[in-house]
């Protein structure tokens, strides 16, 4: 009932916007002839139902027509929402003519708008597909000597499935192996969510990462929509532990990871970090897919948090949505009493493959003694 609720509301929200959208070009070109207004609703409206229809399909189905069709259809709809963009500013313009000191053609100008649009979008794709190293600092109380200048990696919502897959694994690989790394976290949102591809393959190319201190692995939203067993043991398959509500010991430093859904529920996740049994005397690292709930971390005196999930928005004016939902712990080395927080934007995408107003990246640690 929720998925075809979710499947509801998303498919309206297409339909509305491309019904702006049609209503733009008829009005703002002058649209007149029948056959081309018939063309143009049946293509729009076709075009309104792609992602959805193409995502039903790819949950079910893997092979190379269905993926072209999901492609396609992911970056119809990232283009869709700029031209949305494009068409709401259009009218607001259209509306304040009186205003102008000089003539305004709408043709004229909402062809600029649309060009603007679709520049932003063609730069949205690259843009995706650069990803960039971030180094930071993580003080830490009570760091053991032999952590001082160790390194690790933290890498997010990568989402490999219909749009990135094992070519994009590889070379990820290679991007993770560059910083010699003593340990690898990866945070959650591996896969897009879909079972139907060969998941051991798509994540094989991880078994080269070989950093001495071991490479784990936290669930996040798209290995949980249903029945997660696919997923973890294919990233097990891959040589890389799952830390599934547990705590390990490092050579002094805890590490905790807790999977998406266990952790949602407030009373639940207080629970599992009581049950850890954290000691406040020594540094503790949480991976924990979203920046949520900071207050009960703080509460059991973690150390440090590691985040991802929220993409930064991924694409223009999101921004300010993700950072009003996670109260400005959305992106960056934030603190928030004693806990230090640090979400990343992922290195993936998820819908559309673009990026504009966020950047994709991998995070390098680097582990220092805080007084």
């Amino acid at each position: 009932m929720r998925l075809i609720l979710w499947i509801g509301i998303a498919q309206s929200i297409l339909f509305l916007g491309h019904g702006l959208l049609y209503r733009t070009l008829v009005s703002f070109y002058g649209v007149a002839d029948p056959v081309k207004l018939w063309t143009l609703r049946v293509s729009l409206a076709l075009l309104s139902i792609s992602f959805i229809g193409s995502s039903l399909l790819s949950s079910r189905f893997a092979n190379l027509w269905v993926r072209a069709l999901y492609i396609l259809s992911a970056s119809w709809l990232g283009l869709s929402y700029l031209l949305f963009l494009a068409s709401a500013l259009g009218w607001i313009l259209h509306g304040l003519k009186p205003l102008f000191p000089f003539p305004l053609n709408r043709k004229a100008m909402i062809t600029l708008l649309f060009g603007i649009a679709l520049a932003g979008g063609l730069y949205g794709f690259i843009n995706a597909s650069v990803i960039r190293i971030q180094t930071i600092d993580l003080p830490l109380p009570h760091l053991p000597a032999v952590w001082e200048g160790r390194k690790a990696v933290w890498v997010s919502d990568l989402h490999l499935g219909h749009v990135r897959h094992r070519g994009f694994a590889q070379r990820l690989t290679e991007i993770l192996r560059h910083p010699n790394p003593d340990i690898v976290f990866i945070g959650g949102d591996l896969f897009d969510g879909a079972k139907a591809m060969d998941l051991s393959q798509t994540v094989a190319p991880f078994l080269r990462l070989r950093p001495p201190l071991g490479t784990y692995f936290i669930t996040g939203n798209h290995e949980e929509f249903g029945d997660r067993t696919p997923f973890l043991e294919a990233v097990r398959s891959a040589g890389i532990r799952v830390l599934d509500n547990e705590k390990m010991e490092i050579d002094g430093l805890q590490i905790l990871g807790v999977g998406y859904r266990d952790s949602r529920n407030q009373k639940q996740f207080q629970a599992m970090l009581r049950k850890m049994e954290i000691d406040p005397k020594k540094p503790s690292l949480l991976l924990k897919h979203v920046p949520s709930d900071l207050e009960i971390a703080r509460e059991q005196g973690i150390s440090a948090q590691l985040s991802g999930h929220t993409h930064r928005g991924q694409v223009f004016l999101f921004r300010f949505l993700t950072s009003w939902i996670y109260k400005g712990y959305d992106y960056g080395l934030k603190r928030y009493g004693d806990l230090l927080v640090y979400t990343s934007s992922g290195v993936g995408t998820w819908g559309p493959p673009l990026r504009i107003d966020s950047e994709p990246e991998i995070v390098v640690i680097q582990f220092k003694r805080r007084n």
